[in-house]
């Protein structure tokens, strides 16, 4: 298969910081589209997976999730796409596409796997794949996502990850007018998780242990914030929510958030802690709770989601930084000193 070196960044080992190395893409296929990439969000898993947090990375390893460019060059059978058009990619570029779930627009949750933008066999290379910290991507234009006009692009790169995660249990989970929804832990994720929930119509009550967040979470729209190392605080909602999304990936007590929930009330994790958290039986049975994860949303609910952004103007709150940043970015990122996401602008690659 014929190949094209570009300029990326990444790791070779966990202790390694990320440096510039250059990579290969392959030349698009038939259904591909080729993407330059502007913009390139900083995920939390992408720091994970660079020093082998989560067990399985191969190296070197380029991360990047968060993809915003333009199309470049595109396969002769390519229908969605043209040369020119603005694209995105997100958490995935294939699956089987044969199983239930695929079927069923749930490629997320493909049975034999989906192949994730870095970290995954590359079926057509034979290496890992590589994500988006590097000058351009060639994607299968199934998984290549429309960007609505009217949003910022380098604030609109978050969506691709922090967006879907927490606007696909919202949706699943129905949250709309007349409902009261606590949002725990204000950070990448949280902050998306307010606005979307606000633009879905629910009152959006804020948990943090953070008394320095309370501005800034009514600043995004929260109707209230609770600070969670209040004792009197903390009964204001309690058994009063339909429905809670913890994005918190500390170690915390799930029972207090369980407990905020009326009957039939969801919580719903998207935060991932380190270790098992206790759950007394207790905080579910009495009140018919119900305590669940949710992933990424599939490509056409991650299309609805930007949609949904355009047509409401939500964008992520952002710090644009220079790929030569990427490792200092990390080491604020382990100490949250970030509102609320970085963003890289892909440019500095090519210096």
């Amino acid at each position: 298969m014929e190949v094209k070196e570009v300029k990326a960044f990444g790791t070779e080992a966990a202790e390694a910081p990320l440096n510039q190395l250059n990579i290969n893409r392959r030349k698009p296929t038939p259904h591909d589209v080729e993407i330059e990439i502007l913009y390139c969000g900083v995920c939390h898993s992408d720091l994970h997976t660079a020093r082998n947090e989560w067990h399985g990375t191969i190296y070197p390893c380029v991360p990047g999730h968060e993809i915003v460019g333009r199309i470049v060059s595109v396969g002769d059978h390519v229908k969605k796409f043209k040369v020119g058009d603005l694209g995105a990619v997100g958490c995935m570029v294939d699956s089987c596409r044969e199983c239930d779930y695929c079927k069923e627009d749930l490629e997320q949750y493909c049975e034999k796997g989906n192949i994730q933008t870095y970290n995954s066999p590359d079926k057509h290379l034979g290496t890992q794949t590589y994500g988006g910290y590097s000058e351009s991507i060639v994607v299968d234009e199934s998984f290549v996502l429309r960007v609505p006009e009217n949003l910022d692009l380098a604030a609109t790169a978050p969506l691709l990850c922090a967006g879907i995660t927490t606007y696909s249990p919202l949706k699943h989970w129905n949250v709309g007018p007349g409902q009261k929804v606590g949002v725990v832990g204000l950070g990448g994720l949280g902050h998306m998780a307010v606005k979307i929930a606000k633009a879905m119509g629910a009152d959006v009550i804020v948990y943090t242990t953070s008394p320095s967040k309370v501005e800034d979470a009514k600043r995004l729209g929260a109707d209230d914030v609770v600070l969670s190392k209040d004792e009197e605080q903390m009964k204001r909602y309690a058994g009063k929510l339909h429905f809670v999304l913890d994005a918190v990936s500390a170690q915390h007590d799930i029972n207090a958030y369980l407990g905020q929930l009326r009957v039939d009330g969801t919580l719903a994790l998207v935060g991932a802690p380190e270790y098992p958290l206790p759950v007394a039986a207790f905080s579910l049975i009495p009140f018919r709770r119900s305590f669940a994860g949710s992933m990424i949303g599939g490509i056409a609910e991650t299309q609805e989601m930007l949609d949904f952004c355009g047509k409401h103007n939500i964008v992520s709150d952002i710090e644009i930084i220079n790929i030569q940043q990427i490792n200092e970015a990390y080491e604020r990122l382990l100490k949250g000193d970030v509102k609320y996401r970085f963003v890289i602008d892909m440019a500095s690659i090519k210096n």
